[in-house]
């Protein structure tokens, strides 16, 4: 298993828009194609509080190009990303992470 981690960084006074969006839409479709989200979060207390985490789980990268492909195909995603960033960018830019687990003595 490998862990994928994404930032979304929302556009100034957007990130309630950003998460309207996550919950309502990207999850359901996530679900829909296979991708498991293991959680989401916002930031409270850090450098920035306009962001969306999340971390996405994967059997390998090979899983993980194959279903981020299809999602970013996906009609109902087009069409959704088209209808909420008509009046501008939800999102300024998306950072991603894949994290590989290591072992730890505890």
């Amino acid at each position: 298993m490998i862990h994928e981690m994404r930032v979304y960084h929302a556009a100034p006074k957007k990130l309630p828009q950003v998460v309207q969006r996550f919950q309502n839409h990207t999850i359901p479709i996530f679900k829909r194609l296979g991708i498991r989200p293991l959680q989401v979060w916002t930031v409270v207390i850090g450098e920035a509080n306009d962001q969306l985490i999340y971390v996405l789980e994967w059997q390998d990268l090979a899983e993980r190009q194959e279903k981020m492909a299809a999602f970013m195909k996906d009609e109902e995603w087009q069409k959704v990303w088209a209808e909420t960033d008509k009046d501008g960018p939800l999102v300024r830019y998306i950072s991603n992470q894949v994290l590989q687990p290591v072992a730890v003595a505890t």
